[in-house]
């Protein structure tokens, strides 16, 4: 989702010394010595956590990394546990070009030389209470390593660094030095903590009027990468899950058309892709609500075709529609008419936090009507699904 700030980064109620940067070989956490056997993976069209194959439901938090209080994390990772959701998407960067004031949460600098990390206290510390928090909880987390929009950083940050730009970013040497420099770090920081679901390339890569074999071998290649890195972890895109021409589906409409560089079949078949990603956002593409049920069968038929799992990883309403009339229609497509192992609502909000407040128009509010349909009711929906 490319999502609005509509507060500042809830970050100005702390005021947090910033850490000199250093290189991303510098120093190894805690979790680096320890081992884990608790590994999610593929298992058929689902996904096997801890021993336990199961349909499930998830949520999106991206900000959770940008919280200042560790006990703000617990709340949060206790409000969505005791709602059975099982996964939950944060986003595991936040790049800038020059350090910021005093109080900003960033995890990398990016300049012409490379790479840098912040370990500080406003840094990668943040993101290791979410993971501590999780393995405390029970919950997975999927970590996406960069952004395709701008906010926190994300691929214009490296365009900045490096003199690239949105299409040239892919084939870039420096930018995917420095960007696989990232993913090193973040991956060994965290490969061997049991709340580790999967690694996740890019919060919706595009390449506008690109091939789509360009974001295809970008894809297979890094993701072969990470997987060199982390045998035992899931891998997966992140995309939007667009149609490219070749694949056959749909009217040639602007979710089919393969004008954002973007071809799900083609990427789903990446061997060290372990399950594919799609998005749904009607109101944004252009399409009616009921479309999305569409939608959601055509993402379960390709995965059905290759044999891999497929996850509705972001879906959302802004206001002032309705959420539950718009978006139980969809939950009741992935139930009752698909094989889609899990789904993720975009996004959890909650009032429990004492740093600060976090929204945007297609947040579902803990314990309102509208999460007990949407949320408590749904993951008791899909956890009681029965497996085939």
């Amino acid at each position: 989702m490319k999502f609005l700030f509509v507060i500042s980064l809830f970050l100005t109620s702390l005021t947090l010394a910033s850490a000199a940067p250093s290189k991303p070989a510098a120093g190894l956490h805690q979790w680096s010595k320890r081992q884990t056997n608790t590994v999610s993976k593929p298992d058929g069209r689902l996904f096997n956590i801890n021993g336990t194959t199961q349909y499930f439901a998830g949520t999106n938090a991206w900000w959770l990394s940008y919280l200042t209080s560790d006990q703000d994390v617990d709340t949060v990772m206790s409000e969505i546990a005791a709602t059975q959701l099982k996964v939950v998407r944060v986003w595991a960067f936040g790049s800038v070009n020059s350090i910021p004031q005093a109080g900003t949460v960033y995890f990398q600098i990016l300049n012409s030389t490379g790479s840098y990390l912040n370990t500080g206290a406003d840094g990668l510390a943040r993101l290791d209470a979410v993971v501590a928090s999780a393995e405390t909880h029970g919950i997975q987390l999927v970590l996406p390593f960069t952004n395709n929009w701008s906010d926190l950083g994300g691929i214009p940050s490296y365009n900045a660094a490096f003199g690239d730009n949105a299409t040239s970013w892919y084939t870039s040497a420096p930018s995917q030095a420095a960007y696989r420099s990232y993913i090193e770090a973040i991956v060994n920081r965290y490969k061997n903590s049991s709340a580790i679901f999967a690694w996740e390339l890019c919060n919706e890569p595009r390449c506008q009027g690109c091939a789509t074999s360009v974001i295809t071998n970008w894809a297979a290649n890094t993701s072969s990468y990470i997987k060199s890195l982390d045998g035992a972890h899931m891998v997966t895109l992140g995309d939007e899950g667009w149609f490219a021409p070749a694949d056959g589906i749909g009217d040639g409409s602007y979710a089919y058309g393969g004008d954002v560089g973007v071809d799900f079949t083609a990427n789903l078949k990446i061997d060290t892709l372990d399950y594919g990603t799609f998005h749904l956002y009607p109101d944004s593409w252009g399409y009616n609500y009921t479309w999305g049920s569409t939608w959601i069968e055509e993402h379960d038929q390709v995965g059905s075709q290759i044999g891999k799992p497929v996850v509705l990883e972001e879906y959302g309403t802004p206001f002032p529609h309705n959420h539950t009339g718009t978006e139980a229609p969809w939950q009741t497509t992935v139930v009752n008419a698909t094989q889609v192992a899990y789904d993720s609502f975009w996004q959890f909000a909650t009032i429990n936090l004492t740093s600060g407040s976090q929204y945007d128009v297609n947040s579902i509010w803990y314990n309102d009507t509208e999460y007990t349909v949407l949320a408590r009711q749904h993951a008791a929906d899909m956890l009681a699904k029965k497996v085939a």
